[in-house]
């Protein structure tokens, strides 16, 4: 599947059962003295717009970058009531946006589909002198809990090519490679903060959850109806008071790139 159109039919599903950010996340850009009242993000591959509402609800001004047009119209309608927001057809290697315009670079969930080298070109393009990219997931736990444990084998049986895309992929030789400053013979100059966080589900919100990831079965997938029947064992075994718990470390990658 071409990698802009993975998410076209999971739109509805991404928007309701995908985690959101740490709101702790704000506050430690803003003691490290990344964030500026005025502070103008570029969120790229802002998707259906979550990242993008975790600095728009604190009044910054942030600009989406989604190609994919069912994310990217999701994330206009969701966020319309934000003046702040402005979104526009484009991708992390060719932005559109005008040289040293933005100070703040935000991927949320994004980074591992882009072409590194060309994205890094087009970021120091972009950015401001001092400015900063901030790449980030909520990575989740597989094996803290026996339901994690368990989840995380069930994805690796049904799953399509979920060792091929998942974002763990991208590891310390990438960051590396990404944040090193050529000019001062720095290689790796870059940081990591993680925080907590979590996400509670019935039956119905794990199923959603599930088919919110492009390397699931979708219905109509001939194992789909076994699929779910699985999934329905499995949360009849862990869940506690009707709900069971994922837990995710969100990590932040920062540093500056010249």
């Amino acid at each position: 599947m071409d990698t802009l159109d993975r998410f076209s039919n999971r739109v509805d599903n991404y928007i309701k059962f995908r985690p959101d950010y740490p709101v702790e996340i704000i506050a430690f850009l803003k003691q490290q003295g990344f964030l500026k009242r005025d502070s103008m993000i570029a969120d790229i591959g802002s998707g259906t717009g979550i990242s993008s509402e975790l600095f728009l609800k604190e009044g910054y001004k942030v600009i989406g970058v989604e190609p994919n047009k069912e994310m990217r119209e999701a994330a206009e309608r969701l966020l319309k009531s934000y003046p702040n927001f402005k979104s526009i057809d484009a991708t992390a290697e060719n932005t559109g946006l005008e040289n040293g315009s933005v100070d703040l670079i935000v991927a949320g969930q994004a980074f591992h589909w882009f072409d590194k080298e060309k994205c890094k070109e087009e970021f120091k393009r972009i950015l401001k002198p001092g400015g900063l990219v901030v790449l980030m997931w909520n990575d989740r736990r597989t094996d803290t809990t026996q339901f994690l444990q368990a989840y995380e084998d069930f994805i690796k049986m049904f799953a399509t090519d979920y060792l091929q895309v998942n974002h763990k992929n991208i590891d310390e030789k990438i960051f590396n490679s990404f944040f090193t400053n050529l000019h001062a013979g720095k290689e790796g100059d870059y940081k990591m903060e993680s925080f907590l966080n979590y996400q509670y589900f019935d039956l119905a919100g794990l199923k959603g959850r599930i088919l919110s990831s492009s390397y699931m079965p979708a219905e109509g997938h001939k194992d789909f109806d076994f699929m779910m029947s699985v999934l329905k064992k499995i949360f009849t075994r862990f869940a506690e008071d009707g709900k069971v718990t994922i837990e995710y470390d969100t990590k932040l990658y920062f540093g500056k790139i010249k």
